[in-house]
């Protein structure tokens, strides 16, 4: 029946599944059926076998090294990075700073431009719907420096309030820290309407794309943000490994985040000279294989197609939506008319662990808990939700097994 509903992916999604090894295992007896893409999506076999290659052909530390196996390694670590500058269309490669993963590179920022030149009275904006990863860092400027934290709302379906958001920016906004997609709800945030409305008021602009990147094309120049930040372990790369974009006049400004290794051009006891972009901001060695294994992640993805990606994205959260919004006594929260492939839910009379572990007994996994939103949470009035994230691999029958486990949970809390 699903085959009548929605047309089939624009790619093949068998082949494509064949790619991962983890999908062919089964949980509790039943087929593994994997909903939580949106904590962290699974890594195809291509994507396992350059990391591999790295560890068993090259591994060597990087920059400086004049044998052979260092000098492959840094030939493979610098083409990642220009992999990564050409997935964001940054327009120079010394603008892509590995971090170990969007919250370090958050952080980076609060502590490299927030606390080098913003003030006392300075103000902060982010949105309700924020990670705790880019609020908490703020907050500790905040408490710092003297900063203000302003909050944008949401309604009631977890969509920006455009013109809250436009009282809120103003002369004293010194930076605005927003979601491009929420984690929790999917609501995808207009964020080049917030982007050109804080420069417009002299406010920098910091873009959380974690939930982004895997999804939607992101084009750094056409969005003209000052910062942009994602994770690799959500765009089927490995954990650990992240990256900050920023304006290369920005970064040049910024001071070191950690002090070290090849962060530096010359040190004595007297003073010290930091080197040159991006290396100032990569304190230590990197995770060198990690980043080879994001660049892969990075082609895999590119080679099927973000647009045919988004297309069988949204084709899994309408199925989806419609079918839970047909059972009783489930609420779904984050209704947005612009939404990824994101669904949050509440059954009436059940707290969200026990629908994750009752799911988790059939095979099925998703996420269930605050999602590292708790104001979030407070403004939808509910400790928590469970959450189901489809990624390109998932099917239409997955959608109906996670339906046909919210349909058990009812019978067994009667």
């Amino acid at each position: 029946m699903n085959d009548v509903l929605f047309p089939a992916p624009d790619f093949d999604l068998a082949a494509v599944r064949a790619d991962f090894p983890v999908l062919s295992q089964s949980v509790h007896g039943k087929p593994l059926c994997y909903l939580d893409n949106a904590a962290s999506a699974q890594t195809p076999r291509t994507v396992i076998e350059r990391w591999m290659t790295y560890q068993s052909t090259m591994h060597a530390n990087v920059h400086r090294g004049v044998h052979t196996l260092s000098q492959r390694a840094t030939e493979a670590f610098e083409s990642a990075r220009e992999t990564v500058r050409g997935f964001i269309n940054a327009r120079h490669a010394h603008e892509v700073i590995w971090t170990r993963g969007a919250t370090e590179a958050v952080n980076l920022v609060m502590h490299g431009y927030g606390r080098t030149f913003m003030q006392a009275g300075d103000e902060i904006v982010v949105s309700t719907l924020e990670h705790h990863a880019n609020i908490v860092p703020w907050q500790m400027l905040c408490e710092e420096r003297g900063c203000v934290l302003r909050v944008v709302p949401i309604s009631d379906s977890g969509v920006l309030d455009w013109d809250a958001y436009c009282a809120l920016i103003g002369p004293k906004t010194r930076m605005v820290a927003m979601t491009h997609v929420s984690n929790a709800l999917g609501t995808v945030v207009p964020i080049k309407a917030v982007i050109d409305a804080a420069h417009g008021v002299g406010a920098l602009v910091l873009v959380d794309g974690a939930q982004a990147a895997p999804h939607l094309g992101v084009d750094v120049q056409a969005l003209d943000c000052d910062f942009y930040v994602f994770s690799g372990h959500k765009l089927c790369g490995p954990t650990g490994i992240g990256v900050l974009y920023g304006k290369s006049e920005l970064l040049e400004r910024m001071r070191p985040y950690q002090g070290g290794g090849d962060m530096i051009a010359q040190v004595t006891f007297d003073k010290t000279t930091y080197n040159r972009l991006p290396y100032k901001f990569e304190a230590g060695t990197p995770a060198i294989a990690n980043a080879i294994a994001l660049a892969s992640a990075i082609e895999y993805v590119g080679a099927i197609g973000l647009s045919r990606i988004a297309a069988w994205e949204q084709a899994l959260l309408d199925y989806a939506t419609r079918l839970l919004s047909s059972e009783a006594g489930v609420r779904i929260l984050g209704t947005a008319p612009d939404k990824i492939g994101v669904v949050s839910f509440a059954l009436e009379g059940v707290h969200p662990h026990d629908i994750g572990s009752i799911l988790d007994g059939e095979g099925i996994a998703i996420r269930a808990g605050h999602h590292c939103a708790q104001p979030l949470m407070q403004r939808l009035g509910v400790p928590a939700t469970a959450r189901a994230s489809f990624a390109f691999y998932n099917t239409l029958d997955e959608v109906e097994r996670l339906v046909a486990g919210v349909r058990l949970v009812k019978e067994i809390f009667g």
